[in-house]
């Protein structure tokens, strides 16, 4: 009797000192794969952050981030079974909806697209209006992501339907610079730092810019939300714990980029991110910052802003019934943020 009781006092300060990962019986799937489209642009920074500074481990998770070309490609693997969830555009969300696919959005990462739509100073020296993009070529991430949302919304402002234009899949990095440089494209449709190297070569003149809230109010009309991570709704609804800890740990990498100054992010990224060239990356940075969300919550006026602006441009959402409340959930992140406080 003597010898259990101590044996069971010896095990308490054992127990104490356990590290919160071997309670992660709590989550439900601890090993999953996120699938993302272009993961060296600062749209998805936030989810470098958490996996670079080990935050998902401290939620007890094994993530496995697996990049492809685009959002639609990263969208396609989790529609295909191969990833559990998607750090992507907002807006799929709602795309899917109107073809019966539910998925929801659990954490915001940028509260502005950051989407440049610009042409080639090469192809297209003389450009003056929208009008003079029929029958070139457009470069987006990929066919479908949300680059090529945006630009046919932007065309669809100028009288241009999608099919006016030809849209080619240049990727997020250097075949986005070297598809400009090479005249293989007339316009292109991507996201820092892509646009800031481009630009600084005098590569493109821009036609429309949502790196800043400004900027996305005067060509949305409203907030729009853009990078974040969402799921099928049977996955949130059959892995609560694991859906609050991955909100966890990317409410804490927002928290620690609104913190961090540029050589913090530098030291942080993987060295391939900067595309060999550390001080326009720094800059590029400054262009975007304010377009990441503060603390992961999604807008109901954003959810409108971005139904509204797909409709303009996709006749299979115009007069369709759309539930936004069940395209993203802000219930996650409240707990996240408790936890912080």
């Amino acid at each position: 009797m003597r010898r259990t009781f101590l044996a069971s006092m010896l095990a308490v300060p054992a127990i104490v000192a356990l590290p919160a990962t071997v309670f992660a019986q709590a989550i439900e799937k601890k090993k999953l794969t996120i699938a993302v489209g272009g993961k060296n642009l600062f749209y998805y920074l936030p989810l470098t952050i958490a996996e670079q500074l080990g935050y998902f481990k401290d939620e007890g998770l094994d993530v496995d981030i697996v990049d492809f070309a685009g959002g639609s490609a990263a969208l396609r693997a989790v529609v295909g079974g191969s990833a559990d969830v998607v750090s992507g555009a907002y807006e799929h969300t709602i795309n899917l909806q109107s073809k019966g696919q539910f998925f929801s959005e659990f954490v915001l990462q940028g509260r502005a697209p950051q989407i440049v739509l610009a042409v080639s100073t090469k192809t297209m020296p003389d450009y003056k209006e929208i009008g003079d993009l029929r029958g070139k070529k457009i470069g987006v991430t990929a066919p479908g992501s949300s680059t090529n949302m945006m630009a046919n919304f932007v065309l669809a402002k100028g009288g241009l339907k999608p099919s006016d234009v030809s849209f080619i899949g240049v990727g997020a990095g250097k075949g986005a610079l070297a598809a400009v440089q090479s005249g293989q494209v007339d316009a292109i449709a991507n996201l820092d730092p892509v646009i800031s190297m481009l630009q600084q070569e005098g590569a493109l003149k821009i036609v429309s810019d949502t790196r800043t809230l400004a900027e996305t109010d005067a060509v949305f009309g409203g907030p729009m939300p853009a990078g974040c991570l969402y799921a099928p709704a049977e996955f949130i609804q059959k892995n609560p714990n694991t859906t609050q800890a991955l909100t966890n740990a990317m409410v804490r990498a927002l928290k620690w980029l609104q913190q961090a100054g540029p050589s913090d992010i530098v030291k942080t990224v993987p060295e391939s991110y900067l595309l060999g060239d550390r001080a326009l990356y720094l800059a590029a940075w400054t262009n975007v910052r304010e377009a990441i969300s503060p603390d992961g919550l999604l807008p109901e006026a954003g959810a409108r802003t971005a139904l509204r602006t797909l409709q303009t441009f996709d006749p299979s959402l115009q007069g369709k019934p759309i539930d936004l409340s069940k395209t993203f959930t802000n219930e996650f992140v409240r707990k996240a943020l408790d936890k912080l406080k």
